[in-house]
């Protein structure tokens, strides 16, 4: 079955990398490694040299577990990186905040993709500014909040949960100004789910073609890979790349990693045998 790109406000090819850059002393997998800007920027410009067609800097840990950051200390983390990569990277760069303000300043500063793991649910502002600046931004889904969402979540049937929450977060975008070609969608692998759920949502990432709106899958070195392969973060890169391959088969457009080389390339040989890409 082949699966069209859906119109996009951004000029991306499809499917696109998106390199993670976490400028966090806590992030499950890289925390600590890109705390200064000058680091952050020599990890950006080598994972764009790698295939990345999008940065994504978070200033946030949204590990399961995780505390909140005061806006200041998000602040302080993620300007400076912004800026330093705006004039450097030369491809877009998203920022993962669920702060309006937070977002607002990073665009100011360069960035031009909002990353909202709580779909414009966390602050009552983040709409208006979507809206307001016309950037491209991707609504996730996520049962709870980072501290206690993965304690026992539950659902009748996952998919079909997700799916409509989905539905319902892409409606309120829209009555609140935000244009449809604005909006991507993530499934929020991990993100107040046990390995049942996230598999079940990879098995039917299909159906959320439905929904019209590319849509970001972010499996990376995630703990439900690790309990399949009994392995640390460090060495889940494989399995990444396995779940890659499965969602871009089922018609996902976007994949955040943090390994990118091997992603791409994946991508690079299922693009060859999906449609006959053979130029890189």
């Amino acid at each position: 079955m082949q699966h069209a790109a859906p119109t996009f406000s951004l000029d991306l090819p499809f499917p696109a990398v998106m390199g993670v850059v976490n400028v966090t002393p806590d992030s499950f997998s890289d925390g600590g490694r890109f705390l200064a800007a000058d680091a952050a920027l020599e990890q950006a410009l080598t994972l764009v040299g790698e295939g990345a067609s999008i940065v994504d800097i978070g200033g946030e840990s949204t590990r399961p577990g995780s505390e909140a950051v005061p806006l200041e200390e998000e602040l302080r983390r993620v300007l400076p990186v912004v800026e330093a990569l705006a004039g450097s990277v030369g491809v877009p760069i998203s920022v993962d905040t669920m702060k309006a303000e937070v977002a607002r300043r990073a665009l100011a500063s360069g960035a031009t993709i909002v990353n909202d793991v709580s779909a414009l649910r966390f602050d009552d502002g983040m709409v208006d500014l979507v809206a307001e600046t016309g950037c491209p931004v991707c609504l996730m889904h996520m049962k709870g909040q980072p501290k206690t969402m993965q304690d026992d979540p539950r659902y009748d049937d996952v998919v079909d949960e997700v799916l409509g929450f989905l539905e319902e977060r892409i409606a309120f975008a829209l009555s609140r100004g935000v244009r449809e070609e604005q909006i991507m969608v993530d499934p929020g692998l991990g993100f107040g789910k046990t390995v049942a759920h996230n598999l079940a949502l990879l098995d039917d990432l299909d159906r959320f073609s439905s929904l019209g709106r590319p849509v970001l899958l972010g499996a990376s070195r995630k703990r439900f890979l690790g309990a399949i392969l009994g392995a640390e973060p460090a060495d889940r890169m494989i399995g990444t790349v396995a779940t890659t391959v499965i969602g871009y088969l089922a018609g996902a457009h976007i994949f955040r990693v943090h390994d990118v080389k091997p992603n791409f390339e994946a991508l690079r040989v299922a693009l060859a045998v999906r449609e006959g890409v053979t130029t890189p």
